[in-house]
C-alpha cells in the first residue's frame, strides 16, 4: 500500500513531503523536536495539519481544508514507546482487540491473535497480564496486537528507546520478520534501526526533510551534517584534487572518490572517525584544537576543529589531551569516502 504525504503544521513549524512504496519500510530519523512523531501524527489522523493531503493506496487520509478521514477508518496502526497495553486483559486478548474492534467474529479474532503471538514469540504467556510481563516482553505483544489489526500502514514511534540494549537488539530482530514486505513509516534516532529494518530512510531537521533515499547511501554519503552526524561520521565539504580533496578550510584529505569527479569539482567527504589517528602536535599530516572530549561506550571522540577522532582512552591519557590542546591528524585513504557534492 503505497503512500504520499505533503503536509504543514505552522504552530509546530513542520512541512514535510514524504513517499513510501507499496511493502516499504521508510526510517524518519532526527533529534528531538525535529518533527518526527508530529508526522506520524498526521498519518494516524491524531494531528491536524494546516494545509496538505495524505493518501494511502487510492484512499485520501486527508485533502484540506476539506477532507479529514478519522483515525479508526484509515487502516493505520501506530505504536508507541511503551507498550500501552490493557492491564485488565490477559495477552490474548490484549492482541484480539485489534481483529474485534473491526469486526471480526470471537473465533476469527482468537486465530489471528493466536498466530501473531506465535510469529512474535509470545505465545508462551499468551494468558499472562501485562503487569506480569517484562519491558521487553510487552513490546512484543504491544506490536502483535498492532499486527492483529492487519493494518494497511503501520507507525512505529521508537518503539525501542525504552528497552536495554539486549532486549532491544532481540526485538529488532524480531521486527526484522513480521515487517518484510508491509509497508511501514518507523520513527527512530538510531542509525542500527534503520540499517536493519529499513528500505529507505529521510533525516528531518527542523521540520524539514534535509536528506531522503535508500538506507545505505544516505547514511554512508550523508550530505548534511546532522545525518553525518547520527552516521558516526564527520562530514567535508570541498574540491576534488589529484590525490583526494582540499576542504573549504584548506585541509588535504587522500582517496578515490566513489564514481568519476572532475578536478576542481565539488565534493564531500564521509570520514571515518575509528580511522583517524592522533599524534603530538607537528607529526602528523593535519594541525587541528581538540574542541571537545566525549566518552563513547569504551572508547572518546575527540572532537577537533578540523575532524573527529574515536580512540581508545590510553591513548588521550598517553597525549594528556584537554580541550583547547593542540593535536596532529593522520587520515589514511580508507577512511575517507568520496562523492560529488
Amino acid at each position: 500500500m503505497s503512500l504520499r504525504l505533503d503536509a504543514a503544521l505552522d504552530a509546530r513549524d513542520v512541512a514535510v513531503s514524504l513517499s513510501l512504496d507499496d511493502g516499504e519500510t521508510l526510517a524518519v530519523l532526527g533529534p528531538n523536536g525535529a518533527g518526527k512523531s508530529t508526522v506520524l501524527g498526521m498519518l494516524a489522523g491524531l494531528v491536524r495539519p494546516d494545509r496538505g493531503s495524505a493518501t494511502l493506496g487510492d484512499d485520501v487520509l486527508f485533502e484540506l481544508p476539506g477532507t479529514w478521514s478519522p483515525p479508526h477508518r484509515r487502516g493505520v496502526a501506530l505504536l508507541a514507546q511503551e507498550a500501552l497495553l490493557f492491564p485488565h486483559l490477559i495477552v490474548r486478548h490484549n492482541v484480539a482487540f485489534g481483529p474485534r474492534s473491526s469486526g471480526a467474529t470471537r473465533s476469527e479474532a482468537g486465530a489471528l491473535a493466536d498466530e501473531w503471538l506465535r510469529r512474535t514469540a509470545t505465545d508462551a504467556f499468551a494468558d499472562r497480564r501485562p503487569a506480569e510481563l517484562s519491558g521487553g516482553q510487552a513490546q512484543r505483544v504491544a506490536i502483535a496486537r498492532a499486527l492483529a489489526a492487519e493494518p494497511r500502514l503501520l507507525l512505529l514511534d521508537e518503539p525501542l528507546s525504552a528497552l536495554d540494549v539486549a532486549v532491544a537488539a532481540d526485538v529488532r530482530g524480531m521486527l526484522s520478520d513480521v515487517l518484510a514486505g508491509r509497508t511501514t513509516v518507523l520513527v527512530t534516532h538510531d542509525a542500527l534501526d534503520a540499517y536493519l529494518l529499513a528500505d529507505r530512510v529521510a533525516v528531518m531537521h527542523d521540520g524539514r526533510v534535509v536528506e531522503e533515499g535508500p538506507t545505505r547511501r544516505v547514511l554512508e554519503r550523508p550530505r548534511h551534517p546532522f545525518t553525518a552526524e547520527l552516521s558516526g561520521l564527520t562530514l567535508v565539504r570541498g574540491v576534488r584534487t589529484p590525490d583526494g580533496m582540499r576542504g573549504d578550510d584548506g585541509m588535504l584529505l587522500p582517496g578515490e572518490p566513489v564514481e568519476p569527479v572532475g578536478q576542481g569539482a565539488p565534493v564531500l567527504a564521509a570520514v571515518r572517525p575509528s580511522a583517524v589517528r592522533l599524534t603530538p602536535p607537528g607529526s602528523g599530516s593535519i594541525a587541528a584544537e581538540v574542541t571537545a572530549l566525549e566518552p563513547q561506550a569504551d572508547l572518546v571522540r575527540v572532537r577537533t576543529d578540523r575532524l573527529d577522532a574515536l580512540v581508545p582512552p590510553a591513548d588521550v591519557a598517553d597525549l594528556r589531551l584537554r580541550v583547547g590542546d593542540p593535536v596532529a591528524l593522520t587520515v589514511p585513504p580508507s577512511a575517507v569516502t568520496l562523492y560529488p557534492a
